[in-house]
This record gives structure tokens, sequence and C-alpha cells, in this order.
């Protein structure tokens, strides 16, 4: 095995470790603060449908757990960031339950294979312009609202850490362009926001 290989594969490991607290930062800081300002709900939630897709989709087809197994601990953190913003933005009430009830329902219909597998193979193409999407409708908000207040900076330099990482060790693995430019796309994207929310916030404070 070379040198390049052995530290691809240490970067892979320092990736899905880093996703353990990929999203604790900006949970804390929205907790700590008592507010969701800057924060645009819709993005989350495309995130939570591309990340719940990939983890479907991977579980269906019984893939190795370790292949995929950022994706179930994103979406864990990914519940209480939402149910934080949704608390304080005060969108907290019936119809929102009601579409947490159904956004299960879904999931279990999938898992348990009553929604037929092949579904997935139809969906499972959107999750990168859907995650792309998320990310640029949150940086969208930072700059339309000139507000990144509970932004946290620290969760989304660690998103475009991951990212960046993913691009060397696919570029070492597989050097799939697919997956290159998504993860390109991705991690400037998440550079932007780390960038618009430092301006603003720093910004604030003068």
């Amino acid at each position: 095995m070379s040198i390049i290989q052995i530290f691809s594969d240490i970067l892979s490991i320092i990736t899905i470790s880093s996703c353990l607290i990929l999203k604790v930062p900006q949970i804390l800081s929205i907790h700590r603060l008592k507010s969701a300002s800057g924060i645009n709900i819709y993005g989350l939630l495309l995130e939570l449908g591309s990340y719940t897709t990939t983890t479907c989709y991977n579980y269906v087809n019984s893939y190795a757990l370790l292949s995929y197994l950022e994706y179930p601990i994103i979406i864990a953190q990914e519940y209480v960031l939402i149910f934080l913003v949704l608390k304080y933005k005060n969108w907290l009430n019936t119809r929102t339950y009601a579409l947490i009830i159904l956004y299960f329902v879904i999931v279990f219909g999938f898992v348990s294979k009553i929604i037929p597998s092949p579904v997935l193979m139809y969906i499972i193409p959107l999750c990168t312009p859907v995650s792309l999407s998320s990310k640029a409708i949150q940086l969208w908000e930072i700059l339309s609202t000139r507000n990144a207040d509970s932004v946290s900076i620290t969760t989304w330099l660690i998103s475009a850490f991951t990212n960046f990482t993913r691009v060397f060790t696919i570029f070492v693995d597989s050097a799939d362009k697919i997956l290159l430019t998504n993860f390109i796309l991705s991690g400037t994207l998440s550079s932007s926001i780390a960038v618009a929310a430092k301006y603003f916030q720093a910004k604030k404070q003068n």
C-alpha cells in the first residue's frame, strides 16, 4: 500500500469522525442565543431529505454500514437542529407535527420496503443537486438578510474541511469526475457560508 493510499485512508477516518460533531456547534449556538436568526429552515429540510434518501438507499441495498455511517450520524444531529430552529421561529404547530409524522411514515415505508425499492433508484440521483441547493439557500439567507447571528462558523468550516478531504480521497480511490465536482462545489459553498457568516458577525460587532 502506497503512502498516498495510507494518507487517503487516514483522511477518510478523520472525515467520518468529524461528522460526529458536524452540527453540534450550530446546535449549541442556537441554544445559547435562543434564536435561529440567519438560519434558513428550507435549506435544512432539503439537506435532511438528501441525507435521509442516501441512508435509506444504502440500507435497502444492504451496503456495509461503515460505508455510509456518517449519514445517520448527521441525520440525528439534523433532527435536533431543525427542532430548535422551528422552536425559536415559533413554527411548532399541529401542521408541523403532522409533517413530522408523515416524514417518519415515508422513511419506514422505504426501510421496510413497503414502498418499492426501485423508487429510491429514481430519487437518489436528485440528492446531489438537492444537497447543493440547500447550501445555496443558506448562503442566500445570510446575504439577503445580512444576518448571521445564529450561524455557527465552526460547523461550516468542518463541513468545508470534510468536503475537501473527500475530494482528495475520491481522487486517489476512483477519480470519479461526478463525485469530485459534487464535493468541490459543496466545499466551495460551505466555505462561502463560513466567510459570509464571519463577515456579517464581525460587522455587527463593530
